[in-house]
């Protein structure tokens, strides 16, 4: 948490605020164009105070501690459907992967494939193992929503652990399923080419309109992990702005830096045998910065419902309900607990300004 909002608690007082979350708009669509565009221009000035690209290289780390152990489960659940699928997976991965990142991916994955192997109790105790490494990274993701949204992590380890196992399984057995869906979809797609008369441009189509489907995938991935990360309130949303604005900030910045490391590079000359590795870890730095420049833009869109609800000051920390507040100091605890009478009368008497919505 940054100090700026450690001086905004302290000299806050400590009475409970509005419940002016609930007073906004119900939906994004409904808020003023002017809020939009302060929500925009808070995301950058945020991005910087809540130190999101230092957030971003401590993902980078614990994203090399989780993502091989994560791609072990991966290949386990792809390889039940035979060779041919797990080959597939290692294609389409090399087809996505910008630069050496490719290179660093398929070789894991080859190795992975051909580590695998034997059943029964060992190998369920280290796919166990492995779930649990790569649930590292949601733990670090739910640390950084928390930074983002400017609220404590309230909620207990047995509703935090059960929490980031089950985002972590959810991704995995989602990346799992649509690897395989892409891989014997190919062979569909030439059948039904055949039956239609169509014959190699029914598989050139589907090879073309596969990756908008994985970009679907992910970036509900992306609303996932934005949702259940933060100790904030909020509902569901199958696709976000903030998960949009990651994609689209990730696809140009892979592309950008490939076309760097191609053209303008010198990583061989410096690093050596270490060249792809390091180019591997910076793509993953620039991966998380996008990640979290989406979570907080989501994070100033819900600041900007609540400062159309008649958040006053419009910088007060927090700003959204918190899920959980048990772990809370009792001050923070009585500032973000109103109770139903002053709730009530806060909302008879709320009002919204225009310094408000232009901050």
């Amino acid at each position: 948490m940054s100090r700026r909002t450690e001086d905004r608690r302290e000299n806050a007082p400590h009475t409970p605020p509005p419940d002016a979350h609930e007073r906004g708009p119900d939906s994004l669509s409904e808020m003023p164009k002017a809020s939009w565009g302060a929500a925009v221009k808070r995301t950058f000035r945020e991005f910087k105070d809540d130190n999101l690209t230092d957030w971003a290289a401590a993902l980078t780390y614990y994203g090399v501690l989780s993502i091989f152990p994560a791609m072990l489960v991966i290949v386990s659940l792809v390889g039940l459907g035979g060779q041919s699928v797990s080959q597939g997976l290692i294609t389409n991965v090399g087809e996505l992967a910008p630069g050496a990142v490719r290179d660093v991916l398929a070789n894991a994955l080859n190795e992975l494939q051909r580590g695998r192997g034997g059943a029964g109790l060992v190998a369920i105790l280290g796919l166990l193992v492995a779930i649990w490494s790569a649930s590292g990274y949601v733990a670090a993701f739910m640390r950084a929503s928390n930074a983002i949204y400017d609220v404590p992590e309230g909620r207990p380890i047995w509703k935090t652990l059960p929490l980031r196992v089950g985002v972590t399984l959810a991704a995995l057995v989602l990346l799992s399923a649509s690897a395989i869906a892409v891989v014997i979809s190919g062979p569909i797609a030439q059948k039904v080419g055949d039956l239609l008369g169509l014959g190699a441009q029914a598989v050139t189509v589907w090879n073309i309109a596969k990756w908008p489907v994985l970009l679907v995938v992910v970036s509900f991935l992306f609303s996932l992990l934005y949702w259940a990360s933060p100790n904030a309130r909020q509902g569901f949303k199958w696709v976000t702005p903030g998960g949009l604005l990651a994609l689209g900030v990730w696809l140009l910045a892979s592309a950008g830096f490939a076309f760097y490391v191609a053209n303008f590079g010198s990583y061989n000359k410096t690093y050596g045998s270490l060249a792809a590795m390091i180019i591997f870890l910076v793509w993953l730095w620039i991966s998380n910065t996008a990640l979290l420049l989406g979570a907080e833009l989501d994070a100033e869109l819900q600041r900007g419902k609540a400062i159309a609800g008649g958040l006053t000051p419009s910088d007060r920390e927090p700003y959204v309900e918190p899920r959980d507040t048990r772990k809370f100091p009792e001050d923070l605890k009585q500032e973000v607990e109103p109770t139903k009478s002053d709730t009530k009368s806060d909302a008879r008497t709320g009002t919204r300004t225009d310094n408000d919505l232009k901050d």
